[in-house]
């Protein structure tokens, strides 16, 4: 597929992307040969390998006092292998917010409701990170801070022109900088 065209379905459901980045592709067989790949790539560890310095900016936050959450539009089948409790993501993450645990999805900021009614935290207090248009469009309505990731090189600054964003990283860990930036400038509602 065109870089291009993967740029722009980035962020959608697959299922829903697969039809503009792979036109006439049957979305149900499609389905059925995606499902046992993942678990391959999960299996072998080449789907959501995560490197050691991402982990150490993670344990920073909890040292901290942080609370850490995830909150994305995958679905129970593609986090599945996250939630497991001996994952080294799953041990620092309080909460995971997944599509089938959602009522609500990016872009509507009302995915946020179901975090901030669990935590009792005001919008203010946090932090979403988060590397799509939607995702800056959401956090922002929702009245939270919002941190572009560039790492992924999928999104460039440029288009987040007209968004409301905090801050642009081109590495995760650069995040704890920025947050203490945050907490700095805004004591009243620094960000938990």
């Amino acid at each position: 597929m065109p870089r291009d065209v993967h740029v722009q379905t980035w962020g959608r459901p697959l299922f829903e992307a697969i039809v503009t980045r792979s036109p006439g592709v049957d979305v149900e067989a499609f389905k059925t040969a995606y499902h046992p790949l993942i678990e391959e790539f999960t299996r072998s560890g080449k789907l959501d390998a995560i490197p050691k310095e991402n982990y150490a900016a993670l344990d920073e936050f909890i040292q901290q006092g942080k609370t850490i959450m995830v909150l994305t539009s995958r679905t129970h089948t593609e986090l599945r292998h996250l939630l497991e409790p001996d994952h080294l993501l799953a041990a620092r993450v309080q909460a995971f917010y997944y599509r089938d645990t959602m009522q609500y999805h990016k872009p509507d900021p009302r995915a946020f409701d179901g975090l901030l009614k669990d935590t009792a935290l005001q919008p203010a207090q946090c932090v979403y990170v988060g590397d799509s248009v939607g995702d800056a469009t959401a956090a922002h309505q929702a009245g939270l801070h919002f941190i572009a990731s560039l790492e992924s090189g999928l999104r460039q600054r440029q288009d987040f022109l007209g968004l409301e964003v905090d801050a642009f990283v081109e590495r995760f860990p650069d995040i704890v900088r920025i947050v203490a930036s945050l907490d700095a400038s805004s004591p009243a509602s620094r960000p938990t």
